[in-house]
């Protein structure tokens, strides 16, 4: 939990929510705050699996998970590829594009290589202008005008010198949980305000969620099915976060895609889960359960079996390894 992002404070109010439940189940549960000393913490604890409760980057972009890989530490969420695909969203509107999965037309300023306006052209307006690897909606903003865009990119150019500009979709907005691949539930969020942003996520502004959606059964099939799509094609293990806006001119657009995403019982996939009957202990608890190593053991030739999921037993901890390949 915590981290060195500008989602620092995210993470630790995760954190905080993920380590009273895992307690309150009788786990043996432990804070590690990430910082540089991260190697060291891990190594000192004796951890058996990492539960990560981090966002943003350093934390959610694959560089925590390169380094479990490296100590052979079983941990929740992607792998160090699907995180870092995910973080990345112009890597993400790739992917998507490339497993045939609708997302809003783009394109991408890259800060100092000329002017935003001029780069923009005839692109039109409204847009939504976000840093390229961000979470939170930390940087993004709706522009509807010439005159506001370059405050805009100047803002998201805060976060990141990589500023992705994306034509606005107006329509429904449904968040859909996916874990393991497989849809949990849904929910559709109404903000008050143009865009559900970063203010609207910490419940600063006013926003009213549906759970279920205020749409049709088959729209929401139809929905789950690309959330579903696009969690594979980034290899979202564990719990992704996908959104997507069904347009008022009736197809779906899939804007962000979360491999990490917050988790408290009043977050959206605390929120979701609870509307479908699962508690958020459950949910944690099932997270904890699909936490594995992903990279290949190759100093045998062969494939580890601590790369699988590990099995709960009736052991003094709760935990055991699964493993039939003898000593590493």
């Amino acid at each position: 939990m915590g981290g060195l992002s500008s989602e620092r404070d995210l993470s630790l109010l995760s954190g905080d929510a993920v380590h009273d439940a895992l307690s309150e189940a009788g786990h043996d549960v432990v804070r590690i705050f990430v910082d540089t000393d991260l190697d060291l913490a891990l190594r000192s604890e004796k951890v058996d699996v990492a539960f990560l409760a981090l966002h943003g980057r350093y934390g959610s972009d694959g560089c925590v998970q390169g380094l479990l890989e490296l100590l052979g530490i079983p941990y929740t969420g992607p792998s160090l590829l699907g995180a870092a695909l995910a973080t990345d969203k112009v890597k993400t509107k790739e992917l998507l594009r490339l497993h045939n999965l609708p997302t809003p037309s783009s394109y991408v300023h890259r800060v100092g290589h000329g002017g935003a306006l001029e780069q923009h052209g005839n692109f039109g307006f409204p847009v939504v202008v976000k840093p390229r690897a961000e979470g939170s909606s930390l940087g993004v903003r709706r522009v509807d005008a010439a005159e506001d865009f370059e405050a805009a990119i100047e803002d998201a150019s805060g976060f990141d010198d990589h500023v992705l500009v994306e034509r606005f979709v107006r329509g429904c907005e449904v968040h859909v949980a996916v874990m393991n691949g497989e849809a949990l539930g849904l929910a559709e969020v109404a903000p008050e305000g143009p865009i559900f942003d970063f203010a609207a996520r910490r419940g600063r502004g006013m926003v009213t969620v549906f759970s279920p959606p205020r749409l049709s059964a088959e729209r929401q099939r139809g929905v789950v099915a690309l959330a579903e799509r696009a969690a594979r094609a980034l290899e979202c293990d564990g719990l992704a976060e996908v959104d997507v806006i069904v347009s008022d001119l009736g197809n779906e657009q899939i804007i962000e895609v979360d491999a990490l995403p917050a988790l408290r019982p009043d977050s959206m996939m605390g929120r979701i889960a609870r509307s479908n009957g699962i508690s958020f202990s459950e949910l944690c608890g099932r997270l904890l359960a699909s936490a594995r190593l992903h990279a290949p053991d190759r100093r045998r030739g062969a494939l580890c079996d601590r790369r699988r999921p590990l099995s709960f037993a009736n052991t003094i901890d709760g935990l055991e390894r699964r493993t039939d390949a003898g000593p590493h």
